[in-house]
């Protein structure tokens, strides 16, 4: 799967990030298998993650925390196929001081426009390395978190 970055979009506004369904994302039918959306939208909150200058690793290595996923559900309303072209989009809906909840979407791109394919609500924690135990967010993090769940609200 070869992801396609989408345009840089600031805090706060809906993050979109384009992929490709390709073969080894579906079934023998050339629909796309259901836990793969969870797959690709790990990937699109990785970029959106990037957007706002929050890079994994380097989180990681600085601070010793990490981010775990605690909860996901998902809603599934159409296939997505073979060759389809999906933007995935995610908006941070809840800030507190150990998670952040998100709102992720699948969407076909098709010539017409866009067509809601999954849906999904996404809570993930922070947590401190090697024990998983549970940890404030950092500084650094519930400031760009922060401002982003802000603009967010300024833009409904």
């Amino acid at each position: 799967m070869t992801p396609h970055a989408g345009p840089d979009v600031r805090a706060g506004a809906v993050h979109p990030w384009t992929v490709r369904v390709y073969w080894e994302d579906t079934d023998a039918g050339g629909i796309v298998y259901y836990a793969n959306y969870l797959k690709f939208f790990e990937r699109a909150r990785t970029e959106w993650l990037r957007t706002l200058g929050l890079q994994q690793q380097a989180l990681r290595q600085t601070s010793g925390g990490m981010f775990v996923v605690g909860e996901a559900q998902v809603r599934y309303l159409q296939p997505a196929r073979l060759d389809d072209l999906l933007r995935i989009e995610t908006r941070i809906t809840a800030l507190g001081r150990a998670t952040v909840t998100l709102e992720q979407k699948a969407h076909r791109q098709d010539p017409d426009g866009l067509t809601l394919l999954c849906e999904g609500r996404v809570r993930i924690g922070w947590v401190q390395g090697p024990s998983l135990r549970p940890a404030r967010l950092p500084e650094a993090v519930v400031r760009a978190l922060g401002t982003a769940a802000d603009m967010e609200q300024e833009s409904r």
